[in-house]
């Protein structure tokens, strides 16, 4: 990974755009944890390039990142999510919202993101079997939104605050220092950071469903 240059960067040096940044890393964060990563995935990891403007938390995280895929490869990291994320009671980490919050699968938090992403008009494909509270895709969720509006958008600060925040930075805590992670150490601790940048961006407070 590029780090930002010491000296002072020509005028039309690129940039990270804010809004792609934090696209690409609910993207890269939503695909990490939905599936284990192919060769390819794992391949292109190893070589990430950060541009000037990201930053310094998030491009050491990244940096770390890069070097636990150059440090992996595909059986190992499937073997990894397999042991962390596969098997309900076996697994070492459970990706819910409902079990992070009320420590219970399909509960209460379940419900009310169903509800939300109604107002919001997101549906689970058809291809897809996982709860909607399944951190995969509460952060795709939050991508789609992203794509579609702006960081003043009320509904970008409404659904984080609501379906986020209480409990996804708990989990990439948990994944930051699981025994069984190896690779995805270095997911939890970008998954950290990630949250703090947009705990910081997102302030506003208000409930989705105005009823």
């Amino acid at each position: 990974m590029n780090q930002q240059p010491a000296g002072p960067l020509p005028s039309d040096a690129p940039q990270a755009d804010p809004a792609a940044l934090r696209i690409d890393l609910y993207v890269l964060l939503a695909t990490l944890l939905a599936n284990p990563p192919s060769a390819e995935t794992i391949r292109a990891l190893a070589e990430l390039t950060a541009l000037p403007g990201v930053p310094a938390p998030m491009s050491e995280a990244l940096e770390g990142l890069k070097r636990a895929a150059d440090a992996t490869d595909v059986l190992s990291v499937n073997r990894e999510y397999h042991a962390l994320f596969i098997g309900m009671g076996r697994s070492e980490l459970m990706p819910y919202a409902s079990w992070y919050r009320d420590r219970m699968l399909m509960a209460t938090p379940l419900a009310r993101l169903r509800s939300d992403l109604a107002v919001l008009d997101l549906r689970r494909r058809d291809n897809i079997f996982e709860p909607e509270d399944h951190a995969a895709a509460l952060l795709e969720c939050m991508m789609l939104i992203i794509a579609e509006s702006d960081a003043a958008d009320p509904h970008q600060a409404e659904f984080f605050t609501a379906h986020l925040d209480p409990w996804l930075g708990r989990f990439f805590e948990d994944l930051s220092q699981a025994p069984s992670a190896g690779f995805y150490r270095s997911v939890g601790r970008l998954g950290v950071r990630f949250l703090e940048m947009e705990q910081h961006l997102l302030t506003t407070h208000a409930p989705i469903n105005k009823e």
